[in-house]
């Protein structure tokens, strides 16, 4: 992984192997980004998707594997009070099954890059949004600070 920092702006290059959901919150990390939005596209060899069920309370998760074209992927980050940070990820696939060519999303749980991924990272500027603990689903929500 490498990124450089435009404006206010990350702009993050992934390689083969590296997790895209891990780089991103490292970045944020090393250069201390509390919330922020963040979007992009690769090629990719591995995704683990999830479905949450409310019965359940719990995320149901599907790995697939293959040349996975990342064709579009959209989350952000926000962190606790503790500064903990938290993403909330959303991608959209296209692979070939056959002579099929097929499509797959949903929520990410993780990602390996293929050959390459280019992600365009938004830090909040002015203000910081904080994740909150829903206790009904189990899951966290914006809180606004």
């Amino acid at each position: 992984m490498e990124y450089r920092k435009f404006g206010e702006t990350m702009y993050i290059r992934m390689d083969r192997d590296d997790e895209i959901i891990g780089c991103i919150l490292d970045v944020c990390r090393k250069e201390h980004i509390q919330s922020a939005v963040f979007s992009g596209i690769g090629g990719c060899s591995e995704a683990q998707i999830q479905t949450y069920v409310p019965e359940a309370g719990t995320f149901e998760t599907q790995t697939i594997r293959g040349m996975l074209e990342l064709v579009s992927l959209n989350g952000n980050i926000v962190s606790d009070d503790s500064n903990e940070l938290y993403h909330h990820t959303h991608a959209l696939f296209s692979y070939k099954n056959g002579d099929q060519h097929c499509i797959v999303a949903g929520h990410m749980k993780s990602i390996s890059v293929l050959y390459t991924a280019e992600i365009e990272l938004r830090p909040v500027v002015g203000g910081v949004i904080r994740r909150q603990h829903d206790p009904e689903t189990g899951t966290g929500f914006w809180r606004f600070h």
